[in-house]
């Protein structure tokens, strides 16, 4: 049975510059990093996304590692889907344009600041603008919500594929793709992977057991390496 450990990346950076890590972020992959050491914890194989966050998280938790990396275990384009949502749905919904330019003023007024509640925090808005990707409700030329999961089945087979049947392995991503992994080891409803992304902490660890054809999801959001309330952070 091999064993397959998925990592969370540590706390990103502000909202105009999300794909990076923030100093405490960094702390939580060291902090991961000696976590392991101490559990005398091995990888027989590291993997990580492409994104700058995810790579930084494992090079912080793993100095020097031979890293495979595949990018389709990058987390999908918020950005993105802001940019082709946004209009729709502010041309709907009354109370998501209201949302929607109060955070952008949030964002104006926090001038880059990483403790500001708004780079910290998913609001109303965007749980209004990922709900209605994940429904597909607007014509949309980026990556689609089937897509995107289908993308994480693929690489997750890709790395089962590359791994022996005793290896443990190690995988540095994000949340959402963790939560489509569980997801498909419990059979549950795609969507329903966004309920499994929610819970997750930056700089926590899943884990999957994998024998052949069959996966378990084993542990979820494990996290004693972030044991000061200031380390547990979810955004």
């Amino acid at each position: 049975m091999s064993v397959l450990y998925m990592i969370r990346h540590g706390q990103a950076g502000t909202r105009e510059r999300y794909d990076s890590l923030s100093d405490l972020g960094a702390e939580q992959a060291r902090r991961l990093g000696n976590y392991f050491r101490s559990q005398e914890l091995n990888f027989d194989a590291i993997f990580s996304g492409s994104l700058a966050r995810q790579r930084a998280t494992a090079e912080a938790a793993i100095p020097g590692a031979n890293v495979i990396v595949d990018p389709g275990w990058n987390e999908f384009d918020l950005a993105q889907v802001y940019a082709g949502y946004a209009p729709h749905l502010a041309a709907a919904d009354d109370d998501f344009r209201r949302e929607y330019d109060e955070m952008q003023a949030s964002i104006e007024a926090s001038r880059g600041a990483h403790s500001h509640p708004v780079h910290r925090k998913w609001n109303d808005c965007d749980k209004k603008i990922v709900r209605a990707w994940i429904e597909s409700r607007y014509e949309y030329d980026g990556e689609s919500w089937p897509v995107f999961v289908a993308r994480i089945h693929a690489a997750l087979d890709r790395l089962v594929a590359q791994i022996g049947e005793d290896d443990t392995a190690i995988l540095f991503t994000s949340a959402t793709p963790i939560g489509v992994c569980a997801a498909r080891t419990l059979e549950l409803d795609d969507a329903r992977a966004m309920w499994l992304a929610g819970v997750l902490m930056n700089g926590s660890f899943s884990s999957l057991r994998i024998r052949g054809s069959e996966m378990r999801l084993f542990t979820l959001n494990n996290a004693p390496h972030l044991d000061r309330p200031d380390l547990r952070t979810f955004r």
